[in-house]
């Protein structure tokens, strides 16, 4: 089973977040145990600040066992068109293009996704195995 994960739960477990760190970490524990993780370039990007070299920052990710994966040109594509029916209903602009290319990652990449953004992905990208770990 491939595991696509979202940055806020790399970030509970990083900086150890007093309300969700250890759920965070036993999550992707268990789904390591089941497979294997992955995160696109996106996610990559913006944890990149929590390191303070690159080399710093792969050598993290192998010790989890979490490989950076690039979005395809199918989901991008797919990605742009659910950002594009997202504003057209009147979306704000909290939301980012870069939330619809980790969400469309993870639909063409996994076979479920970890991320505390449960309502956000779950509105626009129904068929993605959503693992919240607030509610495990």
């Amino acid at each position: 089973m491939i595991t696509a994960l979202d940055t806020n739960v790399l970030l509970d477990v990083r900086v150890s977040d007093p309300v969700f760190g250890e759920k965070s970490q036993l999550t992707l524990m268990a789904a390591d145990a089941r497979g294997s993780l992955v995160i696109c370039e996106v996610v990559y990007a913006e944890l990149a600040s929590r390191f303070a070299s690159p080399t710093a920052f792969d050598s993290r990710l192998d010790e989890l066992e979490i490989e950076a994966r690039p979005v395809t040109r199918p989901a991008a594509y797919a990605a742009g068109q659910a950002w594009h029916r997202y504003r057209r209903a009147g979306g704000s602009r909290t939301r980012i293009m870069a939330d619809f290319l980790i969400g469309a990652h993870a639909a063409f990449a996994a076979d479920q996704f970890i991320t505390c953004d449960r309502g956000f992905y779950r509105s626009h990208f129904i068929e993605l195995t959503i693992v919240d770990p607030s509610l495990t």
